[in-house]
């Protein structure tokens, strides 16, 4: 029988990192040592205090049962209590805090509680691809606000046509970038927050990477602009800040109807985050900022590693300021040739920046989740085949 899937599975092209993952094998079938600078999966452990937490946790019966959908009050309370000591925001954590499974889980499901069939989204590109994905699967219609390297890859919101804005119904943003690595200062947090109030829309500001930033770089959150907690929602997430992507939490904070319609989707969708999780990921909140001066130590090092080696193999590119990713633009324009031409020579795996999106061409990401050996080999490769440039 051929099944015939809903036509919204249309929508869904392959997983970027699906892909990669397949050019990964296939170079190791070729007999080569990959080296894999692709998905931005931590190489470095969970802090043993949270894993501690965790293992006292599941022996505990009490925590095997269905946990709080929207997060254990315990959790919210943590959550509330980070983002005070970290941004100075106040929050109450019965209404402007919901627990996630991971933030991906979070910003997959958000545009089904804000979008009808034809209004539309405003998303940047190149981006994380669930942003689009996720409205297009809600039936939005998506509005492309390019980052540019001339624009210090922030959007231009002021570009938006009058009848696109108007239609909109809410607006992402992703600072520290990924893919790009660019940071966004307060002024532009603060117009977003003025171009959503202007426009009765929703900013959802994916801020996984505020905990990765570079050379004593302070990340702000939008939630600290007056008034922005009307119109904003932030996502929070444990991956990276804790090494932590496989346990899958986080949470988002802001705008009390937003958060309280998330929760209620998840409500009928999943049933909430699995309560060892939730006290591990409390450990985390409340052993921050333990272990970060260390852990950005060990990517600035890694940065400069792979930025130098770049720089001295002959190619341009500006050193990040925060995330664990390098975006450099590539001789000729084509990312995917480049790419290719790289895991074909050398072994060494990157991510082509077209990839998430158009205004990603001839650009490839790098990223900074494997040791400085591995780095140094993987220069070395490169500037040893020397790729035309």
């Amino acid at each position: 029988m051929r099944v015939a899937l809903a036509d919204r599975m249309g929508e869904i092209a392959p997983y970027l990192f699906l892909d990669l993952d397949r050019k990964k094998e296939q170079a190791k079938q070729r007999g080569m040592d990959v080296i894999s600078l692709t998905i931005g999966d931590p190489d470095l452990p969970t802090p043993v205090e949270i894993i501690e937490a965790a293992r006292e946790a599941v022996g505990d019966p009490s925590n095997h049962h269905y946990p709080d959908y929207a997060g254990s009050p315990a959790f919210r309370r943590s959550a509330v209590d980070w983002m005070k000591r970290r941004f100075s925001v106040e929050l109450d954590a019965e209404k402007e805090v919901v627990a996630l499974i991971g933030s991906k889980e979070g910003i997959a499901h958000l545009p089904f509680c804000l979008v009808n069939p034809g209004d539309v989204v405003l998303c940047p590109e190149p981006s994380y691809p669930v942003y689009a994905t996720s409205a297009k699967l809600a039936g939005a219609r998506i509005a492309w606000l390019p980052l540019l390297a001339e624009n210090g890859f922030l959007p231009d919101l002021g570009s938006i046509p009058a009848d696109v804005a108007k239609k909109a119904k809410l607006l992402w943003i992703n600072y520290p970038n990924n893919p790009t690595a660019a940071v966004a200062p307060m002024s532009f947090l603060s117009s977003a927050v003025e171009f959503a109030r202007r426009h009765e829309l929703v900013l959802c500001v994916d801020a996984a990477y505020s905990e990765i930033a570079f050379d004593g770089r302070k990340i702000p959150s939008v939630l600290e602009i007056p008034g922005s907690r009307e119109v904003a929602v932030e996502f929070h997430s444990m991956s990276k800040t804790y090494n932590m992507t496989g346990w899958r939490v986080g949470f988002m904070a802001g705008q009390p109807e937003v958060v309280g319609a998330l929760a209620k989707l998840k409500s009928n969708i999943d049933s909430g985050v699995f309560q060892v999780v939730q006290l591990a990921a409390q450990a985390a909140m409340q052993l921050w900022p333990k272990h970060r001066d260390e852990v950005l130590g060990i990517y600035q090092s890694r940065r400069d590693v792979l930025c130098k080696g770049l720089q001295k193999a002959g190619y341009q590119l500006q050193i990040p300021q925060a995330t664990f990713y390098v975006w450099m633009q590539v001789p000729g324009g084509d990312d995917v040739g480049f790419a290719s031409k790289l895991i074909e020579n050398t072994g060494v795996l990157v991510t082509p920046g077209s990839g998430f999106g158009q205004s990603g061409k001839g650009f490839v990401r790098f990223s900074l989740t494997v040791d400085e050996n591995r780095l140094q080999e993987a220069v070395e490769r490169i500037g040893r085949v020397g790729l035309e440039k």
